[in-house]
């Protein structure tokens, strides 16, 4: 009976990622994105010819977060599965939500491979913490309640990012190389790092390499605020 029951929910699990990958490949088949959500944010100036920066404004997410006893696929696909059950109608609204991008993801040594609208990071003690950007219309105060406790809805402040864009591969090696040309350029510049750098992918894995949008981003703020702080 428990193999049954572990065989069911390993079927539902990857039921509920295929009809996520389904509904975000609708959007880009072969790179090209169509009336898919994105984080709104409006160019507040540039570094160069590649780097711009952007004033985001407040987001919300869903978000849940694992503990070290996953490997880091295991937790990748279990966190995915809940906030996809989440945005498939797991609340206390019954209410199915829209499919966003891009994902975000943390520039580190593991694999990335995710394809949704979601942003993971590694938590304290090897936790795993992955998020859902939701629809902007929606609130803390309007957002479907979620069943599953595990599941948590966070307001991101509005913040002021530098983005470098990449088409192509986005391997763990290609990523830390467009990652360092982004430091270095700020590190020259005027602006401040005050974030972790991320990585945003807009596209499924199976989009044509050289049609893919991908980025490297992270939190800035100018030199010059610095005084008097």
């Amino acid at each position: 009976m428990k193999s049954i029951l572990v065989s069911q929910k390993v079927k539902t699990s990857t039921a509920l990622i295929l009809g996520a990958s389904l509904l975000l490949s609708a959007c880009s088949i072969v790179g090209e994105r169509s009336g898919t959500e994105q984080p709104p944010y409006s160019l507040v100036g540039s570094i160069g010819e590649n780097i711009e920066l952007r004033q985001y404004q407040e987001r919300l997410v869903a978000k849940v977060t694992l503990g070290e006893n996953f490997e880091s696929a295991e937790k990748r696909n279990a966190a995915f599965s809940i906030l996809a059950d989440y945005i498939f109608g797991n609340n206390r609204s019954n209410a199915k939500l829209a499919m966003t991008s891009p994902v975000e993801a943390p520039i580190s040594s593991e694999k990335i491979a995710m394809t949704a609208p979601v942003a993971t990071e590694a938590g304290v003690g090897g936790a795993y913490t992955m998020s859902f950007f939701l629809p902007r219309a929606l609130t803390i105060e309007n957002a479907p309640v979620p069943v599953d406790p595990r599941v948590e809805l966070v307001s991101i402040p509005a913040a002021k990012m530098a983005a470098l864009r990449f088409s192509g591969g986005r391997d763990d090696a290609r990523v830390e190389g467009f990652k360092a040309k982004l430091m270095q350029a700020l590190n020259l510049s005027e602006w401040k790092i005050v974030g972790e750098p991320v990585a945003y992918f807009y596209d499924p894995p199976w989009t044509v390499p050289a049609l893919r949008r991908n980025e490297v981003a992270v939190l800035v703020k100018q030199r010059a605020s610095d005084i008097g702080e």
